[in-house]
C-alpha cells in the first residue's frame, strides 16, 4: 500500500493545505506576470525591449514612449534612500542592544515599530508640506554654499534649490526604511551569543570593539536581509516619492531638480492614458518594475546563500 495511504487523514489533510497554500504564492505571481506582459504587448511590439528601455523619450502627444528616465529616477532615489538609511539604522540598533539603559530599549523599540506603520501617504503629506520648506530654505542653499563650491561635485548640487527634487524624495525614502533594517539589525544583534560579548570584554576589548568585531560580524547576515527588504519597500514605494519629487521625465546630473520614478509616473498618468498605447507603455513600465525587483531579489539570495556558506 502506498505510503499516503498509511498516513494519518489529519496529517493527509494537513500536507494538502500547506501545500496549496504555497503553491498559490507561484500561482499569483505567475498571474501577475502574464497579466503584466498581456496588457503591455502592444507597447512591446512598438518600441521593442532595448529601445523601449534606453529611450529617454516620454511623450503621449506623439505617442513616443521610454523607460529611461523613470529607470534613472529609481535608481537614484533608491541608492540614495539605502545610503542615507543604512549607517542610521545599523546605529539605532546598536544603541537599543549595545548601549541604551534598560528602560530605553523598550520606548525606542516601539518607536521604530511605529515609523514602519505610517502610511506612505502620510510621509508624502508631511514631506511637502514640512520637509520641502525645509529642504529649499536652509538645507539645500547650505549644501551649495559648501559641498557645491567643489569641483566635479558641486555638479550635484546646481540649480534652484525648490525642494521638490531627488534629493528630498530620497530623504524622506530613507526615512521610510530606516524602521525596517533598524528592526531586524536589532534581532539580529539580540541574537548574538552574551558568553562571546563576555569574553571579548575579559580579553580587554572596549565596547566599540566588540560591536565592530564580534556582534556585527556574527549578524552580517540578518542587517544584510534588513537592508534587502528595505531595498524592496525602495523600489515599490510610491504616494510618499509622488509628493515631493514632481513628474519630470528627464535625466539630470543634478539632485536639486524634479525628476520621476517608474512608480510615480504609474500614480499620476495612470487615469490620464487615454491611448491605448499609452495604457500599454505604462504595464510595461510596470512589467520592467517587477523584473527589476525580482531580479534584485534573487541575486540579493544569492549573495546570502554564498555567505552562509562561508560560516
Amino acid at each position: 500500500m502506498p505510503l499516503l495511504f498509511k498516513k494519518n487523514p489529519v496529517d493527509i489533510f494537513f500536507s494538502v493545505i500547506t501545500a496549496l497554500a504555497a503553491l498559490s504564492v507561484v500561482v499569483f505571481i505567475a498571474g501577475i506576470l502574464y497579466i503584466l506582459i498581456r496588457e503591455s504587448s502592444l507597447s512591446i511590439e512598438r518600441f521593442g525591449v532595448f529601445n523601449f528601455i534606453f529611450s529617454t523619450d516620454w511623450d503621449p502627444v506623439r505617442e513616443s514612449f521610454g523607460a529611461a528616465t523613470n529607470l534613472f529616477g529609481t535608481a537614484v532615489t533608491t541608492f540614495l534612500s539605502l545610503l542615507f538609511a543604512i549607517p542610521v539604522a545599523v546605529g539605532i540598533a546598536i544603541f537599543v542592544t549595545e548601549i541604551a539603559p534598560n528602560f530605553l530599549k523598550g520606548p525606542i523599540g516601539v518607536a521604530i515599530e511605529l515609523l514602519a506603520a505610517i502610511p506612505s501617504i502620510i510621509y508624502g503629506m508631511w514631506g511637502l508640506f514640512t520637509l520641502a520648506p525645509i529642504m529649499s530654505e536652509y538645507i539645500e542653499p547650505a549644501l551649495q554654499a559648501s559641498l557645491g563650491k567643489v569641483p566635479v561635485l558641486g555638479i550635484l548640487f546646481e540649480g534652484t534649490p525648490m525642494g521638490i527634487d531627488l534629493l528630498t524624495a530620497s530623504v524622506i525614502l530613507s526615512i521610510m526604511i530606516i524602521p525596517f533594517t533598524a528592526s531586524i539589525s536589532r534581532d539580529a544583534f539580540n541574537l548574538t551569543p552574551a558568553v562571546v560579548k563576555e569574553s571579548a570584554y575579559a580579553l580587554g576589548a572596549t565596547r566599540w570593539e566588540v560591536v565592530k568585531n564580534v556582534v556585527i560580524p556574527y549578524s552580517r547576515l540578518g542587517i544584510f536581509g534588513g537592508v534587502v527588504l528595505s531595498l524592496g519597500r525602495a523600489l515599490g514605494e510610491t504616494m510618499a516619492v509622488a509628493f515631493v519629487l514632481g513628474n519630470n521625465h528627464q535625466i539630470t546630473s543634478s539632485l536639486l531638480d524634479a525628476a520621476a520614478t517608474i512608480t510615480v509616473t504609474l500614480a499620476n498618468e495612470f487615469t490620464e492614458a487615454d491611448t491605448d498605447l499609452y495604457l500599454s507603455s505604462l504595464f510595461y513600465l510596470a512589467l520592467i518594475l517587477f523584473v527589476l525587483s525580482f531580479i534584485t531579489l534573487a541575486i540579493a539570495k544569492i549573495f546570502l546563500l554564498r555567505a552562509e556558506r562561508r560560516s
